[in-house]
């Protein structure tokens, strides 16, 4: 089965056709040979000058596709060329295979024929001298070392500055890359905060909405509808206010305006406030002491979240929140009367749930909520020394 020659490259096509022709130009009249008295000449005469020539002319098809391939069969022809007058053509063009065999050949190959090309250079200036004794022996050192170790050695610069321009790129694009994947976490995780902001600032008052209209309609007690429309109007007001707080923190791109305060626990009366005049009985029992922001933070948004799912779920009952400092965490935990609700309801998609998870697990701490007995309890454990912290 015949063994079929990868294709050659275009520019290796152009090269080896302008060699061939250069060489037969050479030879038409008369230039770049030797003598034919030298003793080294075994084959005088014009004719067979052209075999060793379109070999090497071959050779330089394959110098990017098969350059072991090329380099071994032009070494081949370079040794015919050599006990013929010769051709400064085929010469030149054993350099450039030679240089193409680094440039392109296996990495291998790359670091054994500079290798191999320089030992060559060394035997044939020591050989000669050590048998002759005359200087002029040297030239035949110095003649090995252009014709084969500088292609070598220049194929080798070329491959290392081409590696590490490739190996550069490379770099780029995966800092590019890391760069691209950072965004996309960072947009996410900022979305996830929004998302977490947003519901916890309204769903709140939009809950109390949803219960108290629904208790208005389903009542003919103009008492009881006053009631419960003032209700609607204090929620509707709050909700509206944090929701324009937000869209105001989101518009805001003067980084040298200080952020809009955020709440802290200190806060925690006037939100039982509100949840008692929404309807529910809340006692609140807190010994936190000074805690850090991001902790405060997430134990009021909890707190929050809490209640307003207490609001749309629990039964009637008392609701006891409750925040101690232990060792190294603040303990939050909120307790309300778990079973049938006989008042109306407000629906629930459960994201509350996973936002207080959320932000617990954020901050190295963990969140349960389930029935506990008759009540539902929803218990954080925050730590306090957050990440990056000195201990």
């Amino acid at each position: 089965m015949a063994v079929r020659l990868p294709r050659p490259h275009r520019i290796d096509m152009y090269i080896a056709g302008g060699g061939l022709l250069g060489g037969i130009l050479l030879w038409g009249i008369g230039l770049g040979t030797r003598p034919a008295a030298e003793p080294i000449v075994l084959l005088p005469g014009r004719w067979p000058i052209l075999l060793p020539l379109a070999v090497t002319a071959g050779c330089e098809l394959l110098r990017r596709a098969a350059p072991r391939t090329a380099l071994l069969t032009a070494m081949a022809a370079l040794t015919l060329d050599t006990v013929t007058q010769g051709n400064l053509v085929t010469l030149l063009m054993f350099t450039d295979v030679i240089y193409a065999a680094v440039l392109y050949g296996t990495p291998g190959s790359a670091r054994r024929i500079p290798w191999i090309s320089g030992l060559l250079s060394v035997t044939a200036t020591v050989v000669p001298f050590a048998l002759w004794r005359v200087p002029e022996a040297l030239l035949i050192g110095v003649a090995v070392g252009i014709v084969a170790l500088a292609p070598a050695s220049t194929g080798l610069i070329v491959r290392n500055h081409r590696d590490a321009a490739e190996a550069a790129r490379l770099r780029a694009e995966q800092t590019a890359l890391l760069a691209e994947m950072d965004r996309t976490q960072a947009v996410t995780a900022e979305r996830a905060r929004m998302a977490r902001e947003l519901h916890d600032m309204v769903a709140n008052h939009l809950s109390a909405i949803a219960i108290h209209s629904t208790a208005a309609l389903s009542l003919d007690d103009p008492a009881t509808s006053r009631e419960a429309l003032t209700v609607i109007r204090e929620n509707s007001v709050e909700g509206l206010a944090e929701m324009r707080r937000l869209i105001g923190i989101l518009r805001d791109s003067d980084p040298e305006r200080e952020p809009a305060a955020t709440p802290t626990l200190d806060g925690l009366g006037a939100l039982v406030d509100t949840a008692r005049a929404n309807g529910l009985d809340v006692v609140l029992d807190t010994a936190h002491g000074t805690v850090p922001a991001p902790v405060e933070l997430a134990a009021y948004r909890i707190v929050q979240e809490s209640l307003t799912n207490a609001l749309k779920h629990a039964g009637p009952g008392r609701v006891t929140v409750s925040l101690t400092r232990l060792d190294a965490a603040l303990d939050v935990r909120v307790s309300s009367p778990y079973g049938r609700r006989n008042g109306p309801r407000a629906p629930g998609s459960g994201a509350g749930l996973v936002g207080m998870r959320e932000r617990a697990t954020l901050l190295g701490g963990t969140l349960a909520a389930g029935p506990d007995g008759t009540l539902w309890t929803v218990r954080a454990t925050l730590p306090l020394a957050l990440e990056g912290d000195p201990v």
